[in-house]
């Protein structure tokens, strides 16, 4: 889900991009959203928007959370596929012609079938350069092998 697809649920509501944080768990699957309500009342409308359509449940949480979630905002995508044995100029090899940061990249392995995925995390100086670096790199090859790339928001 983006957090273009949650504004426009919430047409009602007067929520803009920063007000739209995603949260993810470790492997970088959306678990939910966290929201930040201009006013009561924007609350309140919400509320009986997500109860017509009784597809979501939508809670109070303290303001404590929104401030330590971290949003990395649509800059950085996630590189699906990689091969376990890539080095960083492997990495940099496949993502040439694009404007990232400069590494050290986050690395994880997540289990998959038949064998654990490697994913690399990679940052980008904007949302722009991200999305270029998703149009241009998904579905491509590194070492022979083919890498799905994933804006994070």
């Amino acid at each position: 889900m983006l957090k273009t697809d949650i504004i426009h649920y919430l047409d009602q509501c007067e929520l803009s991009l920063d007000d739209v944080k995603i949260d993810y768990n470790k492997g970088f699957y959306p678990m939910g959203a966290l929201l930040k309500f201009p006013s009561v009342e924007s609350f309140e409308t919400a509320v009986r928007q997500t109860i017509q359509g009784r597809m979501y449940r939508l809670e109070r949480v303290s303001p404590d959370e929104w401030e330590h979630k971290i949003s990395l905002n649509g800059k950085a995508v996630l590189l699906q596929g990689v091969p376990r044995n890539a080095q960083v100029d492997d990495i940099e090899r496949f993502l040439c012609g694009t404007n990232y940061e400069p590494p050290p990249f986050e690395n994880f392995i997540r289990a998959g079938v038949p064998e654990p995925v490697r994913m690399v995390l990679v940052k980008f100086g904007s949302r722009t350069d991200a999305t270029n670096a998703f149009i241009a790199k998904n579905k491509g090859f590194c070492l022979n092998n083919p890498v799905t790339v994933r804006v994070i928001q």
